[in-house]
């Protein structure tokens, strides 16, 4: 009797692959919970500082550019003796300068200055750690997943990975499925409330279905999600390591999106236009002044002759006596 074959190889390089799919799930997370903290941050640094320089906001809107600018200045009475060349433009830098001198905001203490600068400092090492865990992600993603990262993106196909579970979990859903993944709400309220289905989820955020026009998104989405459903099946069975199938297949769906922008202005080929039925014309009658004061003659009108002789009393019946009544009949029998 043959033993039995060791499967422990294969689950430990399961194990393996599933365990580097985890860090592609946390690392995603991340990012989404960072973009929500610096945003935060950010919006309080900015609604911070502009007591003191309110005039700034207007002038420099990026919130990276920001924070350094404020991490730089200060208080807006030491802007004289700081030089922002390194972080703006020279065009900027004189707009910030002469705002600096007429503002009207508020004065700070310098305890004030301490506190804002280590909050700017915060958001600058957010941002530069959001943009390190970016640069790792897309290595891990172009690791795992590259005929996806290819497709769709990076960040894109890690959000995709993480709503399913796992690649596995991915590749065993059907492309109609990954059209809509990450709009399972939307579903469910228009089957609640029987309205038009959702034509699109996550995969709405991939760099192709942004750049189509309106009315062809929908088209564009369920192909892109069908040509993502064999790009998931190839990397989850370790098929085209390179990306060149996701390359091929990006390429088909871009020469796709420029022929439905092309069909998008044409009518169709049996389309004919339809007669409107147009009621036929009644010859307008004309004004007659004549008839607003009738004449003597007008007035006095003959009966016709129907009517006179209608007007005439009828001739008498004379009775017949019985005597004639007699005669009659024995001049008939005779």
């Amino acid at each position: 009797r043959r033993p039995p074959r060791s499967t422990q190889g294969v689950s430990s390089a399961a194990s393996d692959v599933y365990k580097r799919q985890v860090m592609i799930i946390q690392a995603i997370s991340l990012l989404d919970d960072l973009d929500k903290e610096l945003n935060n941050y950010a919006m309080r640094l900015k609604e911070w500082f502009s007591w003191h320089f309110p005039e700034l906001i207007d002038i420099v809107s990026d919130y990276l550019l920001y924070a350094k600018v404020v991490h730089a200045i200060g208080m807006k009475t030491k802007i004289k003796d700081i030089k922002l060349e390194d972080l703006v433009p020279e065009e900027i830098e004189k707009e910030i300068r002469e705002a600096a001198e007429m503002s009207m905001g508020t004065e700070i203490s310098e305890d004030d200055e301490e506190h804002i600068k280590e909050l700017a400092a915060q958001v600058m090492e957010m941002y530069e750690y959001r943009e390190s865990l970016a640069t790792y992600l897309k290595a891990r993603m172009l690791a795992i997943a590259p005929n996806l990262s290819n497709m769709v993106g990076e960040i894109v196909g890690a959000r995709l990975i993480a709503k399913a579970g796992s690649l596995i979990n991915l590749a065993k859903l059907p492309s109609s499925t990954v059209q809509i993944l990450g709009a399972e709400k939307a579903l469910f309220k228009a089957m609640r409330t029987k309205h038009n289905t959702p034509k699109y989820g996550l995969i709405y955020h991939a760099s192709l279905v942004g750049a189509a026009p309106v009315s062809v998104k929908g088209k564009v989405s369920r192909s892109l999600a069908a040509k993502c459903a064999l790009c998931i099946r190839y990397d989850a069975m370790g098929e085209s390591p390179d990306g060149a199938f996701g390359v091929a297949n990006k390429a088909y769906i871009e020469a796709k999106i420029k022929q439905l922008e092309s069909a998008v202005g044409k009518a169709p080929a049996v389309a004919k236009p339809v007669q409107k039925y147009k009621p036929p014309t009644q010859p307008k009658k004309e004004y007659n002044p004549a008839a607003d004061f009738p004449t003597l003659a007008a007035k006095k009108r003959v009966q016709p002759e129907a009517k006179v002789e209608a007007a005439k009393p009828a001739p008498k019946v004379v009775p017949k006596t019985k005597k004639k009544v007699e005669e009659q009949i024995t001049n008939q029998t005779n």
